[in-house]
Order: C-alpha cells, then structure tokens, then sequence
C-alpha cells in the first residue's frame, strides 16, 4: 500500500512539472502540386520617410524580400512624389531583386498627376513598373463614401491606363478587413463589394490591410497568448474576402495584403511587440497561413524604421528577430503542395523547391516541445537531407539532424524548414 502511495505522488508531481507530453502528431504531405507560390509573397514596405542605410544593404538583398511597395503608408496620401523620391527607390528595388509597386496620391491628389507620375517612370525613364495602386486606406478619409472612392479611383485608374495600357492596378487597399462577421469593422466589406462592382474590370489584385493589435486604445501590453491567437484570423480573412468578391463579381481575383504587422500603434519593448522574438514566429505563422492560402502579394509594414523606434524589420543599426523568416523561407521552394497537421498547435506547409527537392516548415508557436512523424502520400517520408531553424537558439540556420529518420523534433517557440532526399520513394 505505501508503494502504492508513492507511486501516485510521483507521477502527480511528475503532471505538475511537466512530465507528460503531448502526443505526437502526424504531418501529411501529398505530391499533388496545388499550383506556383507567388514570389510576390515575400515583401515589404519601403518609403523615403524611412530609408534603409547603406549599411544594411547588402544583408537585405540577400534575404529574399521580393516584393516593395512605395512610398509605404499614409506618406502616399499626405505628400507629391517627385523623381528624387521615385529614382533612388527603383535603385534601391533593384539592388534586391525586388518587384516595385508605387502607390499615387489619391486624397489631395489628381488623376492627372497620377497619370504624370506613370509617365514619368515607364515612358521617360522606362524603369517599367507593373504594379500601381491608387490612395491609402480610404475608408479612413473624412467625409468620404465607398461610393465616391469608387468613382474617384476609377478616374484616376482611366487616366493611368490611357499612359500605360499594361499596368497592372491593385486596390482598394482598405485598412482592417474583419476577422469575423461581427467585428466592428464588418461594414468594410461593403466597401469591398462597392469597389469591385464598379470597377472589377479595372483591377488587377484585391488588396486589403491588416493590423489585429491593439483592440482599443491604452490597451495593457500584448501577451504571447494574444497575439498568437490572431494568426487564426487569416483563416477566416481570406475565405471571406473571397467570397465578398464573387459574390460582387462571379469571379475570383488575386489577393494582396498591401500592409500588414500585428500593431497599428509604435508600441515596442514587450514579449510580444513588432521588436520582439516571438513577433518573428507569429509572423512564419501568418505567412506560412497565406502561402497555403494562395495570396498573391503580401508586403510587411516596414522594412526599414525610422528614428529606430517602430515598425520596420530592420531597426536603425540592425536586422530585428522578424526579419530572419525571410531567409528562412528563401530555401522553401516554388510549387505548393497540399499539407496538413494532425496536431492543430502546429501551422505547417509543403513545397517543391527548383531541384525538384520537397521542402516543408513546420511553425511551433506554443511554449512546449512537440514532435511528429512526417509522412507523403501515406507512406513514411523520404530521410530528411537538411534543415535551417528560427528560434532563441538560430537565426534562419542549418542546424544539426537527430537522425535522418522522418520523425520531427519542433522546440517551443521555432519554425524549421526540412529538405529531404529525392533518392528514394516512399
């Protein structure tokens, strides 16, 4: 009976500290390709309010940002764009191998000095720019209507086409799309419906904005819970903006979330502000949410910060923990492949990489250790050739295998991208 006793006291404490596991999930991959990821996927804001020094350069050529928009934010609204802004960015843009879209003034701005800033850049200097869109978040101006928006932008998209037939215009790019039906920003999707009734056939890529935090102002500062809860709002973001859109057209159109970060406010210094390690996981969950939703452009809200006090993904003097996703999923490859987790804790996708290599990356958002066996097409996968992790430990670095066995060691707080053999089959 005592032995029996001390028994059941251990393996109390041993619940209290700890000592169970969670059970291990099942990671199932088909090789049935569901299509090209865009490598517009990869992107950011970049303005000359807040420039990248010279210095950081080289570092962010080499991350596989694919993607600027220009001049980022409110800027484009409030301020002209004038050849000393639009030449050094094209410059800058290059030097990373990046697609440029730039953003004309829409409030306070004419149709034809948008149609002149077209001009300018793809018939006088012939930078060739493809993407173009028209204002910032109009759904904030005063005393404005969807209606009148959508008269305003098509004016202004008339003109730019008449330069350039072969643009290719994103809008309406309003801020807060809802993360269910009862949010209080549910009325925008009403401006979505507006919009591409009356001017479907003019756009080429539905955008929207998002920033889930704060909720209201002089919110207490945000916890790992939180934030990390409002990745599954992409879920529910993309399936009914997709939905709003057939329902106003017939048809679906390409997405793009032109402006995206988990705070609308400069709050920095917390376990889960936009400067902070886990910022950088919920970020590969959001993004890795988006891929396998199939969005077609997605740009974070900043590159570069300014003053080295807000958002950017770089500060004023160096790289900040979100940045290093970007290289982490540079290796991922360019054909998505159907994927899914029997542990929903775990946000996973799949892909062929150029070598014909099938990739996968695994995000572990939670504060324990899980594991999983990987398996494709039914059978137990291939042996896993490398892997490059992002956590307390790596920033976007090979790390060393267990095994070559296809059974997955996912540390707390990490997000792993696994390459494996394609001499064998399973």
């Amino acid at each position: 009976m005592r032995r029996w006793l001390v028994f059941l006291c251990l393996f109390a404490l041993l619940g209290a500290f700890g000592g169970t596991h969670a059970a291990e999930a099942t990671i199932s991959v088909k090789t049935e390709p569901l299509g090209a990821i865009s490598p517009y996927v990869f992107g950011a804001n970049y303005g000359p309010w807040a420039v990248l020094p010279v210095g950081l350069w080289e570092q962010a050529a080499e991350s596989g940002i694919t993607f600027l928009r220009f001049p980022g934010g409110a800027w484009g609204d409030q301020n002209d764009l004038q050849p000393y802004h639009i030449d050094p960015f094209i410059k800058f843009a290059r030097r990373l191998n990046a697609e440029p879209l730039i953003h004309v003034r829409l409030e306070g701005g004419t149709p034809e000095r948008a149609a002149s800033i077209v001009r300018y850049v793809n018939l006088e200097q012939g930078y060739g720019v493809r993407y173009w869109s028209i204002g910032n978040e109009p759904n904030l101006y005063k005393n404005y209507s969807a209606s009148q928006f959508a008269k305003d932008w098509r004016a202004f998209a008339l003109a730019m086409r008449e330069v350039d037939p072969n643009i290719l215009l994103v809008g309406p790019d309003i801020s807060q799309y809802p993360p269910n039906p009862t949010d209080y920003h549910a009325p925008l999707r009403e401006w979505i419906r507006i919009f591409m009734r009356e001017n479907g056939d003019l756009v080429n890529v539905v955008s929207i904005h998002r920033y889930p935090l704060p909720t209201v102002f002089n919110a207490p500062a945000t916890t790992i819970p939180q934030l990390r809860e409002t990745a599954q709002q992409w879920d529910f973001i993309i399936t009914d903006l997709r939905k709003v859109i057939r329902e106003a057209t017939g048809r679906d159109y390409p997405i793009g979330i032109l402006e995206v970060s988990s705070h609308w406010s400069k709050t920095l210094g917390g376990e889960a502000t936009p400067d902070s390690f886990f910022h950088a996981i919920w970020w590969a969950d959001v993004l890795t949410r988006l891929i396998n939703y199939q969005v077609e452009i997605v740009a974070y809200f900043m590159l570069a910060s300014y003053g080295g006090t807000d958002f950017g993904l770089f500060d004023r003097y160096q790289a900040r923990p979100t940045f290093y996703v970007y290289p982490l999923y540079k290796r991922f490859g360019k054909t998505l492949l159907p994927s899914q987790s029997s542990d929903s804790k775990l946000t996973v996708a799949a892909a062929l990489n150029e070598a014909g290599e099938l990739t996968v990356v695994v995000v572990n958002p939670f504060e324990e250790e899980r594991t999983a066996k990987l398996e494709v097409d039914g059978a137990p996968a291939c042996p896993i050739k490398a892997a490059w992790r992002l956590d307390q430990q790596h920033k976007a670095e090979s790390i060393a295998l267990e095994s070559d066995a296809p059974r997955l060691v996912l540390p707390a707080y990490s997000v792993t991208l696994y390459q494996l053999e394609t001499n064998c089959r399973p």
